[in-house]
């Protein structure tokens, strides 16, 4: 079975690489695939990348002093309680009268226990329902701003080392490059994204500024049915709109459209 032919099982492949559930030989498989195949290594990274994302949605926080008193209600609780079913099964004294079983207030302290273990449980659910609620919402937030990736490329040199990611949000209508690779173009050049498409000259899809991860903006229509994507190196601001490339063309990949 050809895998690199199979866009959904090479997605699953990546998030289960990515969570660590593939293990064995079955991902030394997947590691060997995603060293010879750009589509592979892409899905592993946007993958890695969302599990990193999905750690950062919440914030580490210590429980509150409230949340440490309605433990130790319960526990109280459910102590008396187990006094109580104690006390119910232990033998009664021949003509007592005022024993366990006879103790008014035993039975009005049994009853108030358990009133407020009660009460406790249902605060402690309402508590936790309202703030699930707040994460739940906070979340939802943050998903409907995580970028929509539709397109992704990983460009290569002509050793197929991967040195920048590229993926495309139609959602935002944004190109996203991370370097993957060590390549600095130095002071006076700059590295120029292009369109190869399958028919006519490149055409510019930005230049790349500073900093490990740059986005560019890109209407729909400049991406759509690219096949192909390559950076060059150029001086620096890089060539004006409307010529090709002039310097050298020192990364290239295809740009091929994630399963939805």
């Amino acid at each position: 079975m050809n895998l690199t032919r199979n866009p959904a099982l090479i997605d699953q492949l990546a998030a289960s690489y990515a969570l660590g559930t593939l293990r064995g030989g079955a991902r030394r498989r997947f590691e060997e695939l995603a060293r010879t195949h750009a589509s592979v290594r892409a899905a592993a990274l946007i993958w890695q990348g969302r599990m990193v994302s999905v750690t950062e949605l919440q914030a580490q926080q210590a429980p509150s002093p409230a949340v440490w008193k309605r433990i130790e209600n319960l526990v109280q609780a459910d102590k008396q309680a187990r006094a109580m079913q104690a006390a119910r099964q232990a033998p009664v004294a021949a003509g007592s009268v005022a024993g366990w079983w006879a103790s008014l207030g035993l039975w009005r302290g049994a009853s108030a226990a358990g009133a407020m273990a009660a009460v406790v449980a249902v605060v402690t659910g309402l508590n936790f329902n309202t703030q699930l609620n707040g994460q739940v919402r906070e979340l939802n937030a943050r998903l409907a701003a995580t970028p929509e990736i539709r397109y992704v490329a990983v460009l290569a040199d002509d050793k197929a080392a991967p040195a920048v990611l590229v993926t495309y949000d139609p959602k935002h209508s944004q190109l996203q490059l991370k370097h993957v690779g060590q390549f600095h173009p130095g002071p006076d050049k700059s590295l120029q994204l292009w369109a190869l498409p399958q028919a006519g000259g490149p055409k510019s899809l930005g230049v790349l500024g500073e900093g490990t991860v740059i986005r560019l903006p890109a209407p729909s229509g400049e991406v759509n049915n690219v096949p192909a994507l390559a950076l060059s190196l150029e001086r620096l601001g890089g060539v004006p709109a409307g010529s090709g490339p002039s310097g050298p063309v020192l990364f290239k990949g295809a740009l091929l459209q994630t399963a939805l």
